[in-house]
């Protein structure tokens, strides 16, 4: 069994599965409910340490792109390619991570549609499964097999690309 540290978080995943008990399964007799609320207790946390891990591995990224001197700085807003206050300060710098964007852009681009729109809903409007699924009118685990090859295929072209965390 998995254990949650922040307390927040715990509390969020908590909601979250007594909202899918209450949605999906409210007219189950009450002697079901416990053992089915320890189920989607248990995925819910599987799930949410599945997302921490891949918004780690593209905030890792991302990071590496960004000033090192910036706690605040947000590193999708740097990448639109222009001289701002958050941009590498040497010409190099700058041309460097509008070369990056435009390659992760590009391997985005490339994707399957359907891998595409979940990995952009899940991974740029952190959307959660849920919310994601309801946007693209499929299953919650039609997304998750969506993201899953997205990030496969895009850590694999930026790697070949020589691309690395």
């Amino acid at each position: 069994m998995f254990a949650v540290r922040n307390e927040e978080s715990a509390l969020d995943i908590v909601q979250d599965a007594m909202m899918k008990l209450a949605e999906k399964y409210g007219d189950r007799p009450s002697t079901e409910l416990p053992m089915l609320f320890q189920r989607i207790l248990q995925n819910t946390i599987r799930d949410y340490y599945r997302r921490s891990k891949v918004r780690s591995l593209w905030t890792t990224l991302l990071s590496a792109l960004s000033p090192d001197d910036d706690e605040d700085h947000d590193p999708l807003e740097t990448f639109s390619g222009e001289a701002g206050s958050h941009s590498p300060q040497t010409p190099e710098g700058r041309l460097e991570q509008t070369q990056v964007l435009a390659i992760i852009e590009q391997e985005i681009e490339l994707l399957p549609a359907r891998q595409r729109e979940a990995f952009l809903l899940r991974y740029w409007e952190d959307m959660d499964v849920a919310e994601t699924a309801s946007a693209m009118g499929c299953s919650e685990g039609s997304v998750k097999t969506h993201c899953s090859r997205a990030n496969h295929t895009l850590a694999a072209a930026l790697k070949a690309r020589g691309i690395t965390l």
